[in-house]
């Protein structure tokens, strides 16, 4: 059986920073890595849908994994998405990511039957250096067969990190981390609602968006056994998980705005096409990230 990847604790998915021109902001990216470093992540994960990445250029996503990798070094991995298109799609982002020195992946693929997709998976891995991450993604059902996932896990070596994003997910945590014995590193992404739940069946990491330093401290405190302070911190953000939480394009909106609140974006901009983020929008997001920054304040003490 495989080794278990060191995938443990906190991947955070970043967002893009624009200039007032619209412009990507590397130096902002670069803020945005060291805020993350300080606070404890494990990974990144980048380019990915909380990143825009349909409406970055080329050499938009080079230049921004350019900056991510000279500031992370070998501090922590960095898995670099392929994006939803095609096994070739996947394998020409991948020959041009492989200069910059991409070691770990994660591979989303179109699904129309399992033979067409491991033949895709497959064909993908072929050009991965070191670790595939594959993206269970169905946001309306319970997405790949626990069979596929498993006949893939024992026969691509590379394959060692699933991110699940399904509905529900909590079950298949448990039961993918059953079939695959533990081995299988088993992370969670938008299910981030269900933090608590996926912690309590074992999942290994957790991949949000911001709130660097609240979703490492309550992983941190899970961990250490103190789950009722967890948990307790955990409910100190549930309304603001509600509020974001309702479409990915609100959450863009609202991560922004809360990395330009705390000073590490110059502005809350996001490219077209987006859903609207209005004035009710932004009064509501204020209050949260007023309560927000205060408790990562008193997080920052607790740590001194």
């Amino acid at each position: 059986m495989k080794d278990l990847y060191p995938l443990h604790g906190i991947v955070t998915v970043l967002n893009t920073p624009y200039t007032p021109e619209g412009e990507v902001d590397y130096p902002a990216v670069n803020c945005n890595v060291k805020e993350a470093l300080r606070a404890g992540v494990s990974g990144f994960l980048v380019p990915a849908m909380a990143s825009e990445v349909s409406k970055l250029t080329l050499f938009e996503k080079l230049k921004i994994l350019d900056t991510i990798f000279n500031t992370v070094g070998d501090k922590v991995p960095v898995f670099i998405g392929t994006g939803g298109g095609t096994a070739d799609d996947a394998v020409n982002a991948l020959n041009i990511y492989n200069a910059l020195g991409v070691k770990n992946v994660l591979i989303q693929l179109p699904y129309k039957n399992d033979e067409q997709f491991k033949a895709d998976f497959k064909k993908v891995a072929e050009h991965v250096p070191e670790t595939i991450m594959l993206q269970d993604w169905d946001f309306a059902g319970y997405g790949l067969s626990d069979e596929l996932i498993l006949d893939l896990f024992e026969t691509v070596p590379a394959f060692r990190c699933l991110k699940i994003e399904t509905v529900p997910a909590g079950v298949k945590y448990s039961r993918i981390l059953e079939l695959t014995n533990g081995n299988l590193n088993v992370s969670g992404g938008w299910a981030v609602t269900q933090m608590i739940e996926g912690l309590t069946r074992g999942v290994h990491a957790f991949m949000p968006t911001g709130m660097h330093w609240i979703y490492t401290e309550i992983f941190n405190l899970f961990k250490e056994g103190k789950e009722t302070d967890a948990v307790s911190l955990f409910n100190e953000i549930l309304p603001v998980l509600a509020f974001s939480n309702q479409h990915l394009d609100i959450s863009i909106h609202f991560f922004k705005r809360l990395l330009w609140k705390q000073g590490i974006f110059p502005t809350p901009a996001v490219r077209e096409p987006i859903l609207p983020f209005d004035k009710i929008h932004e009064e509501i997001a204020d209050g949260h990230i007023k309560r927000i920054m205060e408790i990562e304040n008193r997080i920052r003490k607790s740590r001194e």
